[in-house]
Formats: structure tokens, C-alpha cells, sequence
């Protein structure tokens, strides 16, 4: 990472300080939104760089990945600790990051990208992507507590947004450890770990936890472990402004 006048000028734009005037006039955009604070860490490799609407930097061709996250991976480009990435999973395509985080014990749908503007657009919580998830938890809530859970529940740093939860049905073949209970969940927040902690807040702790959606992209059938190239038609979905309609039925 490098501060933007920096990169700015290395690419010719202008001197150091001519660059900094540039950005304090709020004529630079990384990955579509406006920067004016000097200082600012870009990586010129990743992030999109625009002076004035012109293009200055960005790789030549964007890779989008959905991995089927196994537990026991973090989600990061490296680990100081040196325990096994995502990036591990899948062969070198470039420069390549995580949208997101699922934590090392969590599973399932995990999207990596080199396009730093979706990135951004999928991250930032004012666009309210949902992002849908499978948790077996311990004991059995009852219908108090799953209405607790939608209307929203009280952690640390304040109660977390509505959310959609319901109990799943043995018709759709989730294999249940004795005392426990698949929920569905659906969050537009991006807290850290938050559903866990929803529902130890709860009394009700997840013994397994799996995304199975991001937005409008599904996990599907997409084996543990394995990854695949987002379709032209799932990159446009992913740009598009998110409805947030669920499939899920009644909740």
C-alpha cells in the first residue's frame, strides 16, 4: 500500500505537490469516490485511480472467484501466524482479494476479486447487501427468541439491525446433531462476527455456520473446497443496485 499523491505522481499526473492539490480539491476518485484526505493508502495494483473521470491505473483484466470456503482457512492474503489462506484454494490469478471475511471456523460462499470498486460497493454498509447463512445451533430456540433475533439484538457496540431468521424444515435434508437446530439467517449488516454472536446473545451458540448467499450470488451446489468463475451475467447482478428480496418465504 502506498499513499495516493505518491502513486499519483509515479504515474505522471503531476509533481508530489501539485498531486496533493489535486486530491485536497476533490478532483481524485478511488474506485468511483471522491478522496481528499492527504495520506490516504492505495494499492495501485488493486484500486481504481481516476483524475478528473481519466483512468490512471487498474489491472488490464478483472477476475471474479466464488470459493466454497472449508472451515479451518483464513480469510486474508497471508497470516502472519502462517495458518492456511483462501488464497491457498485456488491457483495464482494476480493480485486477488477476499470481499469480505468468513471466519476461520465458518464455511461457504466467499467471493475474490481483483476489482477494487465492487469490492467496495459490495463492503460498504450503505449499499445493504444481504448475505444469507446456515447456522446450526445448540438447543432448540423457541418462537421468542427467533422474533428477538428479527427485531434485533443488543451487542457491545449497539442492538443489530432487523434481520430475517426462521427455523429450516427437515425437508430440505440438513443433516442435525441430537440437541440442535438449523436456523436461516439473513443479515444486511457486516458486523464482526456477528451472527455468532446474535445468537450466543441469545443463549443458543452455533456449532456450524455457512453462507450460502452474497447479494443476488448463490453457493448452490458448488463443492467444499472448490471455486469457480463468476458467469458475465452474476458480475452484472453484483453491480446492480440490490432489492434485498429474499427466497426464503415466510419468516
Amino acid at each position: 500500500m502506498e499513499r495516493l499523491q505518491k502513486v499519483l505522481a509515479q504515474a505522471g499526473v503531476a509533481s508530489r505537490r501539485a498531486c496533493e492539490e489535486l486530491i485536497r480539491q476533490g478532483r481524485v476518485q478511488v474506485n468511483g469516490q471522491v478522496v481528499t484526505e492527504l495520506g490516504t493508502k492505495v494499492d495501485p495494483n488493486l484500486d481504481e485511480i481516476s483524475v478528473d473521470g481519466t483512468s490512471i491505473s487498474g489491472p488490464a483484466e478483472k477476475v471474479y472467484l466464488i470459493l466454497n470456503k472449508p472451515p479451518g482457512y483464513i480469510s486474508t492474503v497471508h497470516d502472519p501466524r502462517g495458518r492456511p489462506t483462501v488464497l491457498d484454494l485456488i491457483p495464482r490469478q494476480g493480485r486477488l482479494y477476499p470481499v469480505g471475511r468468513l471466519d476461520a471456523e465458518s464455511e461457504g460462499l466467499l467471493l475474490l476479486t481483483n476489482d477494487g470498486r465492487l469490492t467496495h460497493r459490495l463492503t460498504h454498509p450503505r449499499y445493504e447487501h444481504e448475505k444469507e447463512y446456515l447456522a446450526l445451533v445448540k438447543g432448540r430456540p423457541k418462537g421468542a427468541t427467533l422474533s428477538q433475533l428479527r427485531r434485533g439484538v443488543d451487542l457491545e457496540e449497539g442492538r443489530t439491525a432487523p434481520a430475517k431468521v426462521r427455523r429450516v424444515s427437515r425437508k430440505e435434508g440438513l443433516e442435525t446433531l441430537p440437541g440442535t437446530t438449523w436456523l436461516r439467517i439473513v443479515v444486511r449488516e457486516g458486523r464482526k462476527r456477528q451472527i455468532r454472536r446474535m445468537c450466543a446473545a441469545v443463549r443458543h451458540p452455533i456449532q456450524r455456520l455457512i453462507r450460502v448467499r452474497m447479494g443476488p450470488i448463490e453457493l448452490g451446489d458448488l463443492p467444499v473446497g472448490r471455486h469457480r468463475s463468476l458467469s458475465a451475467k452474476e458480475v452484472r447482478r453484483l453491480r446492480l443496485p440490490w432489492p434485498g428480496k429474499s427466497k426464503q418465504g415466510k419468516h
